[in-house]
Parts: C-alpha cells; structure tokens; sequence
C-alpha cells in the first residue's frame, strides 16, 4: 500500500474519487495527507468528512514559489508520501518540489507527482481547457492523467479518455461530462502506480510493457482495474 498526497485548490471532487477508491478497495493507497493553498477549499472539509489529515498553506501573495513548495515538501514528507496527486491545483510547482518527488528505481523510472487535466493533452494545456476546446471547434475532448514536468501541463501522458462535443454543448455541459471520466481515469492511474505497473522510457509512459495510452483511450468508461 501507497501514501498519497493531494493537492487541491477547490471543491476537491477529484480528491473524492481518490477518497472513495481507497475505501472501497480499488486503490491499494491510503490518502495520509490532504494539503489546499486556499483557506476554506472545499476539498478541506471533504478530508475532514472521510477523517484524513489535512492542512492548510494559503499562497496568496507569497512571492517566493521555491519557499513556498518546500514548506509544501516538509509536510509531504513529514506525512509519509509516496506520491503527490494534484486534484485542481491551482499553482505550477517548482524545480524544488519536483525534485523532492522525482523519479526512482523502485518506480520504474516514474516521477511521484501526477495531475489531471480536463483536455486532451497537448492540445489546450492551462486554464479554461473545455472553453478553449469550444471555441477551437473540436468534435472529441476529454481528459488526460499525467506525470508533472516543470511545464504548462507538458509531463508525460499516462491515461487518456476522450468525450464527444455535442451539439449544443456549453462550457458546463461539456465541463461535467468530462468531469465523469476525469473520477474513473484518475483513481485508475494510481492505481496503476500503486500496483507498480507504470514505467517510464523517455517521455513515453508504459503499462505493464504496453503504451498506457493506447489501453485507456476510449469514448466508453471501462470498469477500474487496479490489479
């Protein structure tokens, strides 16, 4: 079993699908520490309601990022984590806190910090991804689950789930659906990482010898596998 630690800025619904896997035993994890840099997130009371420990570090107007994350690093690590998962993080990590999480032996090469994004990346990297996939007219959207780089929601691609754009889709309306498949792919991703099943090649990320990619691409939600 894996430590996890999760970031959140927000309302905390991906922390959920974490939480909510843990317990019902399809991730081999247990969430040791919960970590906002927003007081009164969302995502706090939800770790406070499943009994986790959980801690606050408000970042509004630190100007020092490096200062900042390695504080975050001290209570990661003084919580025992194996691997950090951003769930609607709303800050770009440092060198220093990579680094604190980098790849090892023992993960196959995988660094230990992973996020998910409600596009399919590369394509709309940042803020506003399903608004910049309506405006762009694309006909497929999606999320993606990925490990963390120093860019713009540029680290390697671990899982992928695409979503058609309906007619007469909305910002919200496209917003919620994707939101379905970033719940399943996330809790699917760690549980991948917690089963030790992912490696790393350059920047092509494999499942048990296989692109990771290529098994979870799909317009239908399969059922989790953790084993």
């Amino acid at each position: 079993m894996i430590r996890l630690g999760v970031l959140a800025s927000g309302g905390g619904t991906n922390l959920q699908a974490l939480l909510d896997a843990c317990a019902g035993r399809r991730l081999d994890a247990e969430i040791g520490l919960v970590l906002s840099n927003v007081a009164g997130a969302g995502a706090l009371a939800r770790a406070a309601a499943a009994g986790v420990p959980s801690d606050c570090l408000p970042s509004k107007g630190v100007a020092d990022r490096q200062a900042y994350d390695l504080a975050v690093v001290e209570r990661l690590r003084a919580a025992r984590v194996d691997l950090v998962c951003l769930a609607g993080y709303m800050r770009l990590v440092t060198p220093a806190f990579l680094s604190a999480f980098g790849p090892s032996a023992a993960t196959r090469g995988c660094p230990r910090v992973m996020n998910v994004h409600p596009a399919l990346l590369p394509a709309f990297p940042g803020l506003h991804a399903q608004r910049q996939a309506l405006q762009a007219g694309v006909k497929v959207a999606g999320c993606t689950v990925h490990f963390v780089d120093e860019g713009t929601d540029t680290g390697p691609v671990i899982a992928q789930a695409a979503v058609p754009v309906l007619d007469g889709d909305d910002e919200a309306t496209l917003s919620s659906r994707i939101l379905v498949e970033e719940h399943r792919l996330y809790p699917q991703a760690v549980a991948w990482f917690a089963a030790g099943r992912l490696s790393l090649a350059g920047r092509r990320v494999h499942l048990d010898g296989a692109a990771a990619t290529a098994a979870t691409a799909t317009l239908r939600a399969p059922a989790l596998d953790p084993a």
